[in-house]
């Protein structure tokens, strides 16, 4: 993302929100005098002393080999070479001890156990994510969707049953339910004629619904997709919260519709559906600002999942490709105006309402957490009451998140499972959307370093 060469204004240091029902204002700045100092420092290299020095060694060699764009913009043809050269198990063992292990918590319940219960003691939460999802052209057809919808039933007993959390989360692709094509079809229909979430609900509860402009054929489908969601979310509701993943803009209306309505369905007395908003589209904050408005206007809880976004140049080339506006800011600068910016919405609407609203402050970027932090701190929000938490990703930014969880922050890491054939698609696309924060781990890859040094100089004193 292009860098602007100019001056943002600061924020304003006043905010009203309207959209609640009353009008609330609330000058930012004034401490709480009861609240200890929000003040986060991410630099002291003795937040990597719980690592053994394999995972020393593993997360320094893993970085350093992301921090070569070459790499990293061509692991998917590099991990198909290497596969066809080593053979399916020659591969498998390259990739379990490295890549894999730093990114996946394992392949099944036993060794997931093991991750999580190792992470639960450093005061990190696990966030399970089944990692299959779909984009135009891959459907495949109704049994893989079942398929997918019991391995989704299966990481929610999981998140459930094993004491990993207080307030266990799981992450969902709709699109591992039902076809992009659909999606792609029901956003084109919406932005033509605006979809009553009753009438998906009325669908998710085995009701015969017509849906105009949709084929029999779609009609079909698209119920058994709202009833696959439907058991999901029956399952989980009271036990764990299901985080629904932002994907494509040319898709992303269906989705938020879809999700809406099993909000405005299982939200009734929590947030346990969760929609994402990506800040580096253009419309994310008025996209934000509609669902306070909707699930005030309806009644139900709201769950918001906070992130900056990672589909950027393929959202750029399919803009290109059809002759419309780019979606995405113009610059770094802009997506963090639009992340800080939407983060104050929801902040000030959750310290009205913490019973109502919830956040996941989805973000590696050090500045927008410590902001958070002090918003928190200034609006008198708990660390660990509940309705603001932090996540970054498994094997990542794990400065971050390490100091986080030693102040008291609720803390999640995102975290894929399963066998290295089926993760591999997930980790190449996540490397691929994500390169930039892979290519920026410098300073990661120092605090690591530090502690290895350190631990040598130990080790050479102590013989």
């Amino acid at each position: 993302m292009m860098m602007c060469s100019r001056l943002r204004p600061p924020f304003p240091r006043l905010f009203s929100l309207r959209l609640l029902g009353t009008t609330v204002s609330r000058t930012v700045g004034v401490r709480n005098p009861n609240r200890l100092s929000a003040t986060l420092a991410f630099e002291d290299p003795s937040a990597f002393r719980v690592k053994s020095l394999y995972e020393l060694l593993r997360a320094l060699s893993v970085f350093r080999l992301c921090s070569f764009p070459v790499l990293v913009n061509n692991c998917g043809k590099l991990m198909s070479i290497a596969r066809t050269l080593l053979g399916r198990r020659g591969f498998s063992l390259l990739l379990r001890p490295t890549v894999y292990a730093q990114f996946v918590a394992g392949e099944n319940e036993s060794e997931i156990s093991q991750s999580m219960e190792k992470m639960s003691l450093l005061g990190m939460r696990p966030m399970l994510a089944v990692p299959i999802e779909e984009d135009l052209g891959e459907s495949t057809g109704e049994k893989r969707y079942d398929d997918n919808m019991e391995a989704m039933l299966e990481c929610v007993r999981m998140s459930h049953s094993n004491a990993w959390s207080k307030d266990p989360m799981m992450q969902l692709k709709i699109t591992a339910l039902l076809s992009p094509e659909l999606c792609v079809k029901l956003t084109k229909l919406i932005a033509q004629q605006p979809c009553d979430l009753d009438l998906l609900v009325r669908a998710m509860d085995g009701e015969a619904i017509s849906f105009p402009g949709l084929d029999e054929s779609e009609v079909t489908h698209f119920l058994y997709g709202l009833r696959r969601l439907n058991r999901i979310a029956e399952a989980s509701v009271n036990k764990v919260r299901v985080l629904v993943d932002a994907e494509y803009t040319y898709m992303n209306p269906a989705l938020t519709l879809v999700t809406m309505a099993m909000m405005k369905k299982f939200n009734k007395d929590g947030a346990w559906i969760w929609n994402t908003y990506q800040c580096y589209l253009k419309e994310s904050r008025s996209l934000l600002l509609e669902a306070l408005h909707l699930s005030n206007n309806e009644d139900f809880c709201l769950g918001v999942k906070l992130v900056r976004g990672a589909y950027m140049d393929k959202e750029r080339k399919v803009a290109e490709k059809e002759d419309r506006l780019d979606p995405i800011h113009r610059c770094w600068e802009d997506t963090n105006d639009s992340y800080n910016g939407s983060l104050d919405v929801m902040l000030e609407a959750i310290s009205q309402k913490p019973e109502r609203y919830r956040i996941i402050i989805a973000s590696h970027n050090e500045e927008s957490v410590r902001r958070a932090a002090k918003q928190m701190e200034e609006l008198g929000i708990d660390r660990d009451g509940g309705s603001v938490c932090f996540g970054q990703l498994l094997g990542m930014c794990d400065h971050v998140s390490l100091t986080l969880a030693k102040e008291g922050y609720a803390v999640y890491k995102s975290v894929p499972y399963g066998t290295v054939d089926n993760t591999l698609p997930y980790l190449v696309r996540r490397a691929q959307e994500n390169r930039t924060v892979l290519q920026g781990i410098r300073k990661e890859r120092d605090l690591l370093r530090q502690e290895l040094y350190r631990r040598m100089r130990l080790k050479g004193r102590s013989s």
